[in-house]
């Protein structure tokens, strides 16, 4: 016995056909917007991603100038410190110049001090031996006179 073949009318293969190819697509539909929507939230994270990238790189090179100015100024408040370390001990070194020339000057002072006080008394001194001396020429020079008032005396006496 023989297989009949069955003979299928083409109305009924291309309503079929139409029937899968619409069926595929309508599968197809949900897939192709997710696939859409994930393309489009791709494309908008790589959008942000290159942003952020930009703005990470801005406040890099922010940074870095930033810290370039504060190693500047480090640099200048080490200088700035060294300076006045330097002024400080300048500074002390003088008022103790100053201090040990105001000791001398105190020492010196007093040596004029006592040296005038010695070169006011020898001067007393002299004037009071002057002043003896004076005396003494005087009282010789009345003895001397009186002498010679006796010997004149004397002399009528004898002669």
């Amino acid at each position: 016995m023989s297989a009949a073949k069955l003979e299928i009318p083409e109305a009924i293969v291309s309503a079929l056909g139409d029937w899968v190819r619409r069926t595929a697509e309508e599968a197809a539909a949900g897939p192709s917007e997710t696939l859409a929507r994930t393309e489009q939230a791709l494309q908008a994270a790589s959008a942000e991603l290159a942003e952020a990238s930009s703005a990470r790189d801005q406040a890099q090179a922010l940074a870095s100038a930033r810290q370039e100015e504060i190693d500047q100024l480090m640099a200048e408040l080490r200088n700035a410190r060294s300076i006045a370390t330097d002024a400080l001990v300048g500074k002390a070194k003088d008022q103790l110049a100053i201090e040990g020339k105001d000791a001398q000057l105190a020492d010196l002072r007093a040596q004029i001090e006592r040296n005038v006080g010695a070169a006011a008394a020898l001067s007393d001194a002299r004037l009071a031996a002057e002043m003896e001396l004076v005396g003494a020429v005087t009282a010789r020079d009345n003895y001397a006179a009186e002498i010679k008032e006796l010997r004149a005396r004397l002399a009528t006496r004898h002669g």
